[in-house]
């Protein structure tokens, strides 16, 4: 049994991936955030759909097409595949707690 809020005392330079389940065709993962951003000029681009939601803080995502969300305690989003996104800004007081889904589409 785990708990999904509980955040280790020290936490690393970078955002802290932790798998919770993975298999063949979904990973869940909780991701730790404590002021990281994507690198400027970084896009991500996943070849899984993402359902991801922030269980605490405050964060905001762009798009490659310049749409931008603000993100508070409890929003989620699903970010398709290949939807090339990047994180603007997080929260480190509190720091961000997310709870991401990756679903991975098989091809017949």
């Amino acid at each position: 049994m785990g708990n999904i809020f509980d955040i280790p005392e020290i936490l690393p330079s970078e955002e802290l991936f932790e798998t919770i389940l993975a298999q063949s065709n979904i990973l869940i993962e909780r991701i730790i955030s404590s002021g990281q951003t994507t690198p400027l000029g970084q896009w991500y681009d996943q070849e899984t759909d993402e359902w991801v939601i922030l269980l605490q803080g405050e964060a905001e995502l762009s798009y490659r097409d310049g749409t931008r969300l603000t993100m508070q305690t409890g929003d989620y989003v699903m970010i398709p595949a290949h939807h090339q996104h990047r994180v603007e800004y997080t929260s480190s007081n509190p720091v961000c707690i997310w709870l991401a889904i990756h679903i991975k589409h098989s091809h017949s």
